[in-house]
C-alpha cells in the first residue's frame, strides 16, 4: 500500500461533539482534507507546537516526552496513521536509536504532538485517505475553495473557537506594549488561548 503525505492545515472546534475538535489534516499533493476528533489538552498540545512565539514556562508531557527521548537519543523519524476502524484512527510512530528503529503504537493525536516537535513527517495510506479523505466543497458564486476553508476551520490559531466581535475587540484598546506584557503574563500563567489571541492582535497590528 502506498503513503500519502500529510501536512497539518488547522485545528477547529467540534460542533457535533461538545469539548472535541477537529484536527484537519492536508494531503500534500492533493485537494483531501484528512478531519481527525482529538480532545482539548490533545488540540492545545499541538496548537503550541505550531505557535512558535509561545513558550510555555514548564514543559507539556509532549515536550516532556521529547526532552525525555533526547537524553537517550531516540529520535521519531516519522508518524504513520495506518489504520481506521469504526472512525477512530490508529498510528505508529517510527523511532530510531542507534541506527536501530522500533515502532511504537500511539494514539493519533499524540503522534502527531509528537511529530511536530521532532520535525517527523506524518503519512497515512491511500485506502485510508480514500475512505476517509473529504472534498471541500466549492462555493459556486466564486470558484474559491479557500472560501469555505474558512467554513470548516473554525479560527485554528485560536485553537479553533469562533468568536464574537465583542471578544475580538477585547485587546483592540490595548497599546502594542501592554499587549506584549499580557502575552508575557499569559504564557507565564499557561493560559494559552489567551494567549494565542493577544499574539493574533500583535500580528494584526505589526503586519
Amino acid at each position: 500500500m502506498s503513503l500519502v503525505k500529510l501536512s497539518i492545515k488547522g485545528i477547529s472546534y467540534s460542533q457535533t461533539q461538545n469539548g472535541a475538535y477537529a484536527l484537519i489534516l492536508n494531503e500534500v499533493d492533493g485537494d483531501r482534507k484528512l478531519p481527525i476528533v482529538i480532545g482539548a489538552f490533545e488540540a492545545q498540545s499541538i496548537a503550541i507546537a505550531l505557535e512558535k512565539e509561545i513558550k510555555p514556562p514548564r514543559p507539556l508531557t509532549h515536550d516532556l516526552f521529547k526532552n525525555f527521548a533526547e537524553r537517550f537519543d531516540i529520535v521519531i523519524k516519522q508518524v504513520i496513521i495506518h489504520k481506521l476502524v469504526d472512525g477512530v484512527f490508529y498510528s505508529s510512530m517510527i523511532c530510531e536509536r542507534d541506527k536501530i528503529e522500533e515502532i511504537i503504537d500511539a494514539r493519533t493525536s499524540d503522534a502527531i504532538a509528537l511529530a511536530l516537535r521532532f520535525n517527523a513527517p506524518i503519512f497515512t495510506y491511500k485506502n485510508i485517505l480514500d475512505k476517509a479523505g473529504i472534498y471541500l466543497k466549492v462555493n459556486p458564486e466564486t470558484d474559491n475553495p479557500e472560501e469555505n476553508i474558512d467554513d470548516v476551520l473554525s479560527a485554528p490559531e485560536t485553537f479553533g473557537l469562533e468568536e464574537s466581535t465583542d471578544t475580538q475587540n477585547t485587546y483592540a484598546k490595548f497599546s502594542l506594549s501592554e499587549l506584549h506584557e499580557m502575552l508575557e503574563q499569559a504564557v507565564q500563567e499557561e493560559d494559552y488561548e489567551k494567549a494565542a489571541k493577544v499574539r493574533d492582535e500583535i500580528s494584526k497590528r505589526e503586519s
